[in-house]
């Protein structure tokens, strides 16, 4: 019963793993096309640029943090069933 818990999160953490990963790439993908377009807007301020940037990095922040409470979730699982 041991392995097979084991191995079910093993499974579910890889599967987590991979799909944040990919949703990741295409977030930062997404971001670089904005700071492309914004860059070729002359009409943008400095501030609303800082504003932009502001917001990305709070949602980084905010992906990281969730990032690192589900890794904390699949480490008290496995604490529980193995």
């Amino acid at each position: 019963m041991e392995t097979y818990a084991k191995q079910m999160i093993d499974l579910q953490k890889t599967t987590f793993d991979k799909t944040f990963d990919t949703i990741v790439k295409f977030q930062d993908q997404a971001e670089k096309m904005t700071f492309d377009v914004i860059g070729q807007m002359p009409w943008v301020t400095e501030e609303g640029r800082k504003a932009l940037d502001d917001s990305v990095k709070m949602f980084k922040d905010a992906r990281d943090d969730y990032k690192k409470v589900v890794a904390d979730g699949f480490d008290r699982m496995e604490q529980v069933f193995v």
